[in-house]
């Protein structure tokens, strides 16, 4: 895919980019961005052959200006790009992506700036770039994200047939330099009340006079009977989705307006506007071109950008950026508020503080009526292990917690920290007793994008290329096999909830073997044990005798990946290694009723709900359960992250170790592994 530029640039090819203004220096990620799009930042007095960076129109863009003037040095502005962050620059946000710009500003109407250019003549008809524009506009509605995205997208919002006027902050340079000024605010609502007599009017505040960082123009001296400010922190897309008529000067808003389908009404000059998708009141007479609403998204958000991704420290495709900005604005709206955390084992607390508690610390409470209570006068939701879960754990919202499907370079029971987590509000994954979110996910699958799936397929590739699984242990040399038809059974943890909530009628290790040999007695049937049973960390144990009576080998302490390569079926009760099959190519028979069961591509002996009606392709369901479903963590950089992330981490061994407490805590787990029996629930 492409992208503005790849990794920096060698030092000796950086070009000299002067500047007069103290953010270019201070701020980490603007400074990055700029090294990496091939400039070396400078202070002094710039030559002729030299650049000097200012940043768009702001109080000192005229050093930068002055100083080109007397020198001959050529000008670069800076501005964000239009997907920026979670919360707004000021407070203290870094930005996603930068406007790099020879000839302008995007906002500056009175000449042509680098996006007004490639509006006006580039051909912007080649078919894939066009299809990349619709998909990311599908994703962002879909991700309900903007330039900013402090919001929730399930707030409530006002009864819908409204008219919308859009506000802006008083003073913004792209205000004065979009032909717009303070008492065009006014006219603009005198004419949205005009026009629409009768209509409810909301003044919808910016995002950062909502947060206390500047005024705006419309005050409470503006309300009416049919006329009131609006500051609730709504999704845009859904606020614009009630409305009836957009009313705009030059906000960012009124290109999302379009993109949701309005002809905004425009009184500014605002980049978007002049290419026969608004109605204009103060046309670019310039601006001759009709333009779709695809063309008009491909120039400003794939072409024109420089996107950075942080976990690779590199330049990146708006899909990149537009992976990343996802994953951060739904940890945020998962996780700002806080969470009371409940049936949370000592040693996954710290791990989970990093992950949940990065906006507020998580408040740990194991007794399920007090955890209930604190949530509950905190106004926090709730995160409970899956598995501790009771019937007094009644908070709304509730987040039942399991590790997810790329975990870790090691095993849970040996307190590995993970790197991917599930977080189920309707159920939970292993459960086919009840609804599950990941269920839900996979059964509206149809409706992925044409990104999503190919995300999916190079998601897949990464895999198997690099034999990742969920904990990545195990020996990658498998021994000689006999030949014939071949077939793995993946041993189990027998007491696992997934077991003891979906293993239908063969519940245990042993009985699993005895049915696959006695409905392929003519197959050669390799056993590998579970690893956490392998460790005598869990129960499940076969004794080598009963094994032997049944399968051909037993192969332990193998990386299971490599085993897969090696065999035609797979045949389990609920394991994971059935979907990671799949994934691979196999035929999978699932004796009882695992997620990845009852959608069509598996041979399903066990029972199935009748819930599961859809028949996603392989490609759907890897994306409800690897993309859609975990939430990831980067141990680097300790932030949430897309899933390629963690699995490029986990492919280079780019993660921490447990720590020698972690190893001691986890021997003396092993030691008591065979009294499990006296506490663990049955």
């Amino acid at each position: 895919m492409a992208t503005r530029s790849d990794d920096a640039a060698g030092e000796t090819a950086l070009r000299r980019l002067f500047v007069y203004n103290t953010g270019f220096l201070t701020q980490r990620r603007l400074r990055r961005i700029l090294a990496l799009s091939g400039w070396a930042l400078r202070v002094g007095r710039p030559g002729p052959e030299d650049t000097i960076a200012v940043w768009g129109k702001s109080p000192t863009a005229h050093r930068g200006e002055a100083m080109a003037a007397r020198t001959g040095a050529a000008l670069l502005h800076v501005e964000d790009a239009f997907l920026r962050s979670v919360l707004p620059g000021r407070a203290g946000s870094p930005p996603l992506g930068l406007m790099l710009d020879r000839r302008g500003v995007h906002f500056d109407s009175s000449r042509p700036s680098d996006l007004e250019h490639l509006l006006a003549t580039h051909p912007l008809d080649d078919t894939a770039l066009l299809d990349r524009a619709r998909d990311g506009m599908a994703r962002l509605k879909r991700g309900h994200l903007s330039k900013y995205n402090a919001h929730d997208p399930a707030a409530p919002l006002p009864d819908p047939g409204y008219v919308l006027v859009i506000d802006q902050t008083r003073d913004d340079a792209s205000i004065r330099h979009a032909a717009g000024s303070a008492a065009l605010f006014d006219e603009m609502l005198a004419f949205a009340q005009i026009e629409h007599p009768g209509r409810k009017i909301l003044l919808k505040t910016h995002p950062e006079t909502q947060q206390g960082h500047r005024t705006g123009h419309f005050e409470a001296r503006h309300e009416d009977h049919r006329t009131t400010l609006f500051s609730d922190a709504v999704s845009p897309w859904a606020l614009l989705e009630g409305a009836v008529a957009v009313y705009v000067v030059s906000s960012q808003l009124g290109f999302e307006a379009l993109l949701a389908g309005h002809r905004p009404r425009v009184f500014g000059q605002p980049f978007y506007g002049g290419w026969g998708l608004t109605q204009d009141e103060n046309p670019v007479p310039r601006r001759e071109r009709r333009l779709t609403r695809a063309q008009l998204f491909a120039a400003a958000m794939i072409l024109a950008p420089t996107w950075y991704d942080p976990f690779h420290d590199r330049l990146c495709s708006f899909e990149d950026a537009l992976a990343i900005l996802e994953a951060e604005v739904f940890a945020w709206r998962r996780d700002h508020a806080g969470h009371v955390a409940s049936g949370m084992r000592l040693w996954k607390r710290q791990p989970l503080q990093k992950i949940f508690g990065r906006h507020k610390p998580l408040v740990f409470e194991d007794d399920p009526l007090r955890a209930t209570t604190a949530a509950q006068n905190l106004g926090r939701p709730m995160l409970v292990w899956a598995g501790k879960e009771t019937s007094d754990h009644r908070a709304d919202p509730l987040f039942r917690l399991e590790d997810g499907f790329l975990r870790s370079r090691g095993l849970g029971a040996d307190l590995v920290p993970p790197l991917s987590l599930v977080a189920d509000d309707m159920g939970i994954y292993y459960d086919p007793t009840r609804a599950s979110r990941l269920e839900r996910l996979i059964g509206e699958s149809a409706s992925l994008t044409p990104s999503d799936l190919q995300r999916s397929r190079r998601f897949i590739a990464m895999l198997l290329s690099t034999n990742l699984s969920k904990y990545n242990i195990g020996t990658t040399t498998v021994p000689d096999l006999p030949d014939g038809p071949r077939i793995l059974v993946p041993g189990q943890v027998e007491d696992d909830a997934s077991i003891r909530l979906g293993g239908g009628a063969c519940r245990t290790n042993l009985e699993l073997l005895k049915t696959a040999r006695q409905m392929n007695p003519g197959a050669v049937i390799l056993y590998k044990p579970h690893p956490d049973v392998e460790a005598g960390l869990r129960a499940g144990t076969v004794s080598e005798a009963d094994a032997r009576a049944h399968a051909d080998l037993v192969i332990g302490r193998t990386d299971p990946m490599a085993l897969v390569a090696e065999v035609d079926d797979v045949w389990t009760m609920t394991s994971l290694l059935g979907f990671e099959a799949l994934l691979r190519g196999k035929s999978v028979v699932c004796l009882g009723a695992p997620f990845y069961a009852g959608w069509g591509l598996t041979r399903d002996l066990g029972p199935v709900t009748a819930r599961r009606r859809a028949r996603p392709t392989l490609e759907q369901l890897a994306h409800a359960v690897l993309i859609g479903y975990p939430l990831y963590h980067d141990p680097v950089t300790n932030a949430p992250c897309p899933p390629e992330v963690v699995a490029d981490r986990l492919a280079t061994g780019q993660i921490p170790r447990p720590g020698p407490f972690n190893r001691t805590l986890a021997k003396a787990q092993g030691v008591l592994a065979g009294y499990a029996h006296l506490w663990r629930r049955t």
